[in-house]
């Protein structure tokens, strides 16, 4: 799209005239059955590849581009005129692939927000989409004004298109106009895209054509012969010049990114949007080069007449240039009438392509709460954004009341302002994505060139031109049509005051969109462990990856909980649903997880207990609107909890585990490396009820690498299989440290976007060293209770914890005393010295003992409160054979 008002002009300035946060969708009522809704329920599979690369093009409207900017283009460099216009694709070229690679990971009609929100967070993504609807909006503005004189214009009315009542008028009923296009379906809009594009091209190609067998067959005083000087850029005459003309020449390749914004609309929705948005630069490089060449030859540079110098037609070169070419007769009459028909149906053709980008982008904003969720909202046959489409006509309309209200100097300024807010938003897509596929750079040559070099120099070359920009060109006093006496910076040029305004304004908005987000990740990262424990049984990592949406952050997370006899738990667990509700349900559910096991309850009984609270947590919900009471409501995503719990013992090598829906958990043996998906039966998740939850038993080798993970983790692959193959291959490096095969198996499985939370728990298993472990098997008799505490001093004094023996004889002598007494045998007792000294003492019983305080005259009853009164902790677990009665007490710090 043409942006006249980033350009400096040679000489008097030139008056400026041109143009230039969540889960799923909200929508108003469910799709029309068989209206091939997509994912978002928009249109699916409506436009292929001609579709889009026609969208693309008309969205920059070739005719009136050329017409608006060639004239600038020509007062800022000259003959070099045609090679400024065709470098200007340079960098739309490199942006565009930075469109492509983009979209191929993750097709979301939001584009810049979204992609920058998951590269950058949903801060900078607020940004990139605010600085695409300011653009946008405006321009709607603009180009309703142009249409709505070229109208008048095209009839005759010439006062009526000067004046700026008729003209406001005018606009307004061509913004309904197109609106209500865009509102009754993508199917229309591309049909009438399609008939505009090719008729605009074709009278383009006519002219350029005309006017070169003009200028070799019958030229007019003014024609020059084509020189290869006109494309050798070191003929400009200075630096600034030729700056000044690429500001120019940049922005009459905006708006390709239309092809990409409705991607979820087109067939193949991955390929063919990026295919069109590189292949519509190409098409603008030839058309603009062709054009520009010919009209320069035919006019020349001059300051006169119809000359491209001529100040006073920069505005519309081809107003006085179509019947220069074609003649006066009828039929050039005719062809001259239908160029300026071409400008008029060239900015509909921008306008209308520019509300399905605006509409689209709020909708996916929406989406992801990044505003109200009404602009979500699709229409049930039409499947358009509803409010979305709508609501931005009405704030185009709005915005050009407004500005028409003041003068048409302050629409002209805010018009021109509009360059600011696409170089940021282009050269934000540019850096967002060299940053989303770092990771992958080194991949391949292809990768490194066109996901990393070429949107990395396409983004730097959009922040230097918008510096350049609002610094220097915009921000000269008396630039454009007013000046604003800043305080602290003096008079500054109304166009970067107007420009860099707009951007501020989204820039205070930000602490209002981003507060859920923000508020839920805190949450979120306070309930997850600050750092896991060092453990004795395992070493352990883990990577937590928030969804990247506005209000993608969900209930995942991960837990590495120390148990007794140096047993540890290992739990990964997802909560459905995203923001605060699923952050505050995962926060309960790992409270009374880690209270459960500690409690030493196997597996299954912990998920059956854990089962219960989410229930529980469930029906303390407020029934939905229009519950019928007596009839149990929904299930909440905030209900349905993913969960696997497993618990690894050192000493014997065997892991139990349980599973609540969710993937089953990968080892890779130590030895060989060989990964497999460990079959664990999956249960319900929890909060569902059904069938119960079983325990899986297996013996795991010194070095097996255990993986636990949440369903995000996959959420790239092609299916649960294909990813767990994936993770399974990652982790064959068995010997490579724990936090680099955390890093590459989220650098493999989720190189990009992530819609969903994803945990990842990496366990490599040790067994406990023996000389840390002590055991005896006493007789069931008490007269063997003196020669075991003698033993357990020993073994004390050995470990060099003789200030433990005391209080480890009183707990031995009197745990093994009560199981002798009320059990009988056998009887194992067991010393472990790991970060605690725990003293376990198994037996056959099933009952539990109970602390309690004794009467001064009970005979007994004191011992367990005498234990708990000596040790740190102390508690009871149960084995296929019995019971464990086990206290810890902490080791003395070292001298």
């Amino acid at each position: 799209m043409p942006l006249r008002c980033i350009c400096t002009p040679v000489g008097p300035a030139l008056e400026s005239n041109v143009r230039l946060f969540g889960s799923g969708a909200v929508s108003g009522s469910r799709p029309a059955p068989g209206s091939e809704a997509g994912r978002k329920g928009l249109r699916g599979n409506s436009l292929g590849l001609f579709s889009s690369v026609a969208m693309a093009l008309a969205s920059t409207g070739p005719a009136y581009s050329l017409a608006a900017t060639l004239g600038i283009i020509v007062a800022g460099v000259g003959l070099q005129a045609p090679v400024v216009t065709m470098l200007a694709f340079v960098p739309m070229l490199l942006i565009a692939y930075a469109f492509r690679e983009l979209n191929a990971g993750n097709a979301d009609c939001g584009t810049t927000f979204t992609w920058a929100t998951r590269a950058f967070g949903p801060r900078t993504g607020w940004m990139g989409g605010w600085g695409l609807i300011v653009a946008n909006i405006i321009v709607m503005a603009n180009l309703a004004t142009v249409a709505g004189a070229y109208g008048y214009r095209l009839v005759g009315l010439r006062e009526l298109g000067a004046s700026r009542l008729w003209v406001t008028v005018a606009g307004i009923v061509w913004i309904g106009v197109l609106t209500g296009i865009c509102y009754v379906g993508i199917h229309v809009s591309a049909v009438v895209q399609r008939w505009l594009l090719c008729l605009e091209v074709a009278v383009l190609l006519l002219f350029a054509v005309a006017a070169l067998v003009r200028v070799y067959g019958d030229p007019p005083p003014t024609a020059i012969h084509v020189s290869a000087s006109w494309f050798n850029p070191f003929e400009v005459s200075s630096a600034q010049a030729l700056t000044s003309g690429l500001l120019a020449g940049v922005f009459i390749y905006w708006g390709w990114d239309t092809a990409v914004s409705v991607n979820e609309e087109t067939v193949d929705s991955t390929r063919v949007p990026g295919r069109a948005a590189v292949l519509s630069p190409v098409l603008l490089l030839v058309l603009y080069g062709l054009v520009a060449t010919s009209a320069q030859a035919f006019a020349g540079v001059g300051p006169t007449g119809i000359g491209l110098g001529n100040g006073d037609r920069s505005d519309d070169v081809f107003s006085g240039l179509g019947e220069a070419v074609f003649g006066s007769h009828d039929a050039g009459l005719l062809l001259a009438r239908l160029l300026i028909l071409m400008v008029l149906t060239s900015a509909l053709a921008s306008a209308l392509t520019t509300i399905l980008p605006l509409a689209r982008t709020v909708f996916s904003m929406a989406v992801h709460k990044a505003v109200p969720a009404r602009f979500a909202r699709v229409h049930r046959r039409f499947l358009t954004p509803t409010w979305a489409t709508l609501g931005m006509g009405a704030a185009s309309v709005a915005l050009l009341v407004l500005l028409t209200s003041f003068s048409h100097h302050v629409l002209a300024d805010t018009v021109d302002s509009v360059g600011l807010a696409i170089a940021f938003q282009y050269g934000l897509t540019g850096f967002a994505c060299l940053w989303h596929h770092r990771k992958v750079l080194t991949r391949s040559p292809r990768d490194l060139i066109c996901k990393g070099l070429m949107p990395g120099l396409g983004g730097l070359f959009m922040t230097v031109l918008f510096v350049y920009a609002a610094f220097v060109v915009y921000a000269r006093p008396g630039y454009g049509a007013g000046t604003v006496d800043l305080p602290l910076i003096g008079p500054t040029g109304g166009v970067a005051v107007l420009g860099l305004g707009a951007l501020l304004v989204g820039f205070l908005l930000l602490p209002v969109v981003t507060r859920g987000h923000s508020t839920a990740l805190k949450l979120q990262r306070s309930l997850l462990p600050g750092r896991l424990p060092p453990q004795t049984a395992c070493e352990t990592a883990s990577r937590y990856l928030p969804a990247d949406s506005g209000s993608g952050v969900g209930g995942d997370w991960y837990d590495v909980i120390p148990l007794s006899g140096a047993r540890v738990g290992l739990v990964a667990g997802d909560v459905l649903g995203h923001g605060l509700p699923a952050a505050a349900t995962m926060g309960r559910l790992r409270t009374g997880l880690r209270v459960l096991a500690r409690l030493d309850l196997a597996p299954d009984e912990v998920l059956t207990r854990l089962d219960d609270l989410a229930e529980q947590t469930a029906q303390e919900r407020a029934p939905a609107p229009g519950h019928v009471p007596g009839r149990t409501p929904p299930p909440a995503d905030e209900s349905m909890v993913t969960c696997l719990y497993a618990v690894y013992d050192p000493v014997s090598g065997w892991c139990s585990m349980a599973r609540a829906g969710g993937p089953p958990p990968v080892a890779v043996d130590g030895d060989t490396g060989v990964a497999r998906g460990l079959d664990v039966p999956p249960g319900p998740p929890l909060g569902v009820g059904g069938l119960p939850y079983r325990t899986t038993e297996l013996r795991l080798a010194p070095g097996t690498l255990l993986a636990l993970f949440t369903g995000g983790l996959l959420q790239a692959a092609d299916g649960q299989e294909a990813g767990v193959r994936r993770l399974a291959d990652v982790l064959a490096d068995r010997r490579a440290p724990l936090d680099q095969l955390c890093e590459r198996a989220v650098g493999a499985l989720l190189p990009g976007a992530v819609d969903e939370d994803a945990t990842l728990l990496l366990a490599r298993t040790r067994l406990l060293d023996r000389t840390r472990l002590a055991q005896w098997e006493p007789a069931a008799d008490p007269a063997a209770v003196a020669a075991l505490r003698g033993s357990v001093g020993k073994q004390l004094d050995d470990w060099g914890l003789a200030e433990l023996a005391f209080t480890t004889e009183v707990i031995v002598s009197e745990l093994v005393t009560n199981a002798i007494r009320y059990v009988g045998g056998p009887i194992q007792v067991r010393l472990i010295r790991d970060r605690t000294l725990t003293c376990e003492v198994f037996d056959t019983g099933r009952t539990t003992p109970n602390l309690r305080h004794a009467a001064s005259d009970d005979e007994g009853g004191r011992g367990l409160y005498i234990i708990a009164q000596m040790t740190h902790r102390w508690g009871t677990r149960y084995t296929p054979t019995g019971k464990v009665i086990w206290a810890e007490q902490s080791l003395p710090l070292p001298a």
